[in-house]
């Protein structure tokens, strides 16, 4: 909440007060010193009233240039204030309330200085490399607690609503060091991992479901980065705490990293370059939905004409524009891939499912089918199936790997390997 603090001259004193008389706001007025022609009047307010209750009072006649106060307090005891707050803490009906500096502000205090952002980067996908390569869901949400990539992943939107290029520089400037710093600690921590011999050199990391499951852009990978950016976007330009999005920011953003270093080490191109693609896929819906998100809640640049005037032909420009081109072509080859992989899981499911249901294999128990190629939407045609199924000792199975072979790959016109593991259970009959 903010407390706001304002000058306001005698022939104005009637109309403002009334203003804040018909907003509900409770307020106390101070005199200035005796032979002064104004007051100073102190009202309490959620922060997301504070753009509104200035232009309010702008409008009822306080100077543009007056002068104000807005300060930042603890709590607040007046008899609406509770009215306020519950109006204003998911902003006002037509638009969120933060002002264009507030929502800077607000940003930039989530990105730390340089070196402990470059630290916490380098902590974060490390904690995340071990527990990628540990299989372990719990190490890998403790990386994306401790991962400083929310506030410069944001900033970029707010600088662009609010007409701040600078800032909106600034922060992709941060985000790809960001991305370098996560994915060369990755590199280096995967490297000790696995020839100081803490996991065994010869694993295959393709394996690994935590592993495999941040190397393919998949359409529930895509939506973890287009809720962070939403969610990011919404907690910044309200009273809510931006922490509840952070986590979802990291989680698009630290185990791809990590995933890329370990396809480095390991010398997994496939998963690597599967992973950098799922990686920069990610960094650009994060950017994107926050910027349609602030957009939706009503923030406008002040000036559109003002981006014309200082753009320019120059090299950076040229630059800027081939780099979102690229950028932009990626994005299109991974939502094409994406719709190509739902097809083939849903193809897979469908047909082992069919198979299974056949007289002959009526013993058995489907555990799990997955369905994964991992950049191979990108960069191949090559695809793999694993199948678990569960059958009491004894029973056969004759032929199960060809007859899934055939099934998937006549519908789907993929050359595909296919696995299948057989889990053996004996079952004691009733007394």
């Amino acid at each position: 909440m903010r407390l706001i603090q304002v000058r306001v001259k005698n022939e104005s004193r009637e109309s403002v007060l009334d203003t804040l008389d018909d907003a509900n706001a409770d307020y106390v007025i101070a005199d200035e010193a005796a032979g002064n022609d104004a007051s100073i009047v102190y009202f309490p307010t959620p922060a997301g009233a504070v753009e509104e209750m200035l232009g309010k009072l702008s409008e009822a006649g306080l100077e543009d240039d007056a002068f104000t106060i807005v300060s930042e307090i603890e709590t607040a005891t007046t008899p609406h204030f509770d009215e306020l707050e519950g109006r204003y803490t998911q902003g006002p009906e037509d638009e969120i309330g933060l002002s264009h500096a507030e929502l800077r502000t607000k940003a930039q205090e989530l990105t730390p200085e340089t070196t402990m952002f470059v630290v916490f980067a380098a902590l974060s996908a490390v904690l995340a490399t071990a527990g990628l390569l540990l299989n372990s869901a719990i190490v890998i949400v403790g990386a994306m607690v401790v991962a400083p990539f929310a506030g410069s992943s944001l900033s970029a939107s707010v600088g662009l609503v609010s007409d701040d290029l600078t800032s909106a520089t600034k922060s992709l400037r941060s985000q790809f060091l960001g991305l370098v710093i996560a994915i060369g600690s990755a590199t280096v921590a995967a490297f000790v991992f696995r020839w100081g011999y803490l996991v065994p050199p010869t694993l295959d990391v393709g394996r690994i479901a935590q592993v495999a499951a941040f190397t393919t852009p998949t359409l529930l990978t895509l939506t973890i980065a287009i809720v962070a950016g939403a969610a990011g976007a919404l907690a910044l330009s309200t009273d809510l705490p931006v922490a509840i999005a952070g986590v979802a920011v990291a989680a698009a953003v630290v185990p791809a990293a990590a995933a890329v270093g370990i396809g480095v080490v390991w010398v997994e191109p496939v998963l690597a370059l599967g992973a950098l693609a799922l990686l920069l896929v990610n960094v650009v819906f994060i950017n994107l939905s926050a910027l349609l998100a602030l957009l939706g809640f009503g923030y406008r640049p002040a000036e559109f004409g003002g981006l014309r005037e200082r753009l320019s032909l120059s090299p950076r420009t040229v630059v800027s524009v081939v780099a979102a081109v690229a950028l932009a072509a990626l994005v299109v080859a991974v939502l094409f891939s994406t719709y190509q992989y739902f097809l083939f899981g849903q193809t897979v499911n469908h047909n082992v499912n069919e198979v299974l249901t056949e007289s002959e294999y009526s013993g058995l128990e489907l555990e799990s089918a997955t369905a994964e190629y991992g950049a191979g939407g990108l960069f191949g045609r090559k695809g793999s199936v694993t199948v678990v199924v569960a059958r009491t000792a004894g029973t056969t199975a004759p032929q199960l790997p060809e007859r899934f072979k055939r099934r998937i790959a006549a519908e789907t016109s993929r050359a595909i390997t296919v696995d299948v593991r057989f889990v053996e259970y004996r079952r004691a009959g009733s007394a």
